[in-house]
């Protein structure tokens, strides 16, 4: 059974994934011509856009991995460190190429970097959840 913070967190995740639909008629008329972008800008707003969906749906996944070992709470801090990174790494890709026919990220890019990394440390944490969980249960 879901924690009530990761109950309320998911409820609040599948409200954000309006956004990311939104985000996709964005992509359509940056992809068919009617919104102007660069090949940076279509590059890195495709990533963006990819990035979001699929981060989202892991942290979902693993919010029910962490509930169903019976992890405890530590398993709600991994489950929203990976959700944190849907924020993070796709605000990196759109934030880092605004602006008029930019040639170069700008220093928002830094948010990806940061993403990842606290991506790595949550699946980090996360794995090692799971098996100290499932060997102390065996």
């Amino acid at each position: 059974m879901l924690s009530a913070s990761m109950t309320i967190t998911a409820g609040v995740v599948l409200l954000t994934i309006i956004g990311i639909a939104y985000g996709g008629t964005f992509m359509l008329r940056v992809v068919t011509g009617k919104q102007g972008a660069n090949g940076l800008q279509k590059s890195f707003f495709r990533a963006g856009h990819a990035h979001a969906g699929m981060l989202v749906t892991l942290g979902l996944v693993i919010g029910l991995l962490m509930s169903a070992a019976d992890v405890g709470a530590w398993g709600d801090r991994v489950a929203g460190g990976v959700l944190a990174t849907a924020i993070l790494i796709p605000g990196g890709f759109f934030f880092s190429v605004i602006g008029r026919d930019p040639k170069k990220p700008n220093a928002w890019i830094t948010l990806i970097w940061l993403g990842a990394a606290l991506l790595t440390a949550s699946l980090l944490a996360g794995g090692i959840l799971l098996i100290t969980t499932g060997t102390a249960t065996a």
